[in-house]
Parts: structure tokens; C-alpha cells; sequence
């Protein structure tokens, strides 16, 4: 099941042997493993819940970086808490690298909810 929108990519195959998932945006993809998948999926809610949180203490011109890391995958949002972009850094044990702009944001933690992997 690959589910996208306008920016995003977002895949699940539960009897896939080795690469159960898949993110990415228009111009580029990478497959996850099931560990991966999970933590991209429980990172990405953390992120929002943390930008969510930070908003509160901000003046409206202020933007922000927030970070949140696994052993396996780092996610960076940077933007203002209603307009963040998104950079995904696969770390072990291949590396990999992405990004999403903010107007996918929305719709691509939407489409990892309804994945329930975490």
C-alpha cells in the first residue's frame, strides 16, 4: 500500500521480507526496514507534539529548529511551528537523506497515523 499526496510518499508492505516501508516526496524515495519504519512513524508524531509545544513560547515572527533522534534515524524540522520544512537522516546501517517541504507536513503525519505502527 504506498500511499501520496502532493510532496510525500509513504508505503507499507507487512509481508515484504526485508524493506516493509517507504517514505519519500516527488523527487526522491528510500525503503525502510520494519525497526525503521516504526521510529520514522514515532518520531514524526514526537516532532509535531515537540513544535506543537515550542509554538507556545514563541513571538509569531520567531522560527524554530527542533531535533529528535533513534539509534536508527534522525528528523530536523525548521521553519515556524505552522509552516515547518522536514529532513529525515537514515543512520545505521546504510545512510540515507531527505527532506519535505512544509506544505507536505500535514497530510504525510496524517498518513503515518493511519499506518498504526506506533
Amino acid at each position: 500500500m504506498i500511499k501520496q499526496g502532493k510532496g510525500w510518499r509513504l508505503g507499507w508492505r507487512a509481508d515484504a521480507p526485508v524493506y516493509k516501508g517507504l517514505v519519500g516526496a516527488e523527487d526522491w524515495a528510500m525503503e525502510l526496514t520494519e525497526e525503521e519504519m516504526r521510529d520514522f512513524c514515532r518520531l514524526l508524531r514526537q516532532i509535531h507534539q515537540t513544535v506543537a509545544d515550542l509554538s507556545k513560547h514563541l513571538m509569531p515572527e520567531e522560527s524554530l529548529v527542533c531535533e529528535v533522534e533513534s539509534e536508527l534515524l534522525w528528523l530536523g524540522a525548521e521553519g515556524f511551528p505552522d509552516n515547518y520544512s522536514l529532513r529525515l537522516i537514515l543512520s545505521q546501517p546504510r545512510r540515507a537523506e531527505g527532506t519535505w517541504p512544509p506544505h507536505a507536513i500535514p497530510e504525510l503525519l496524517q498518513a503515518s497515523q493511519s499506518l498504526g505502527l506506533f
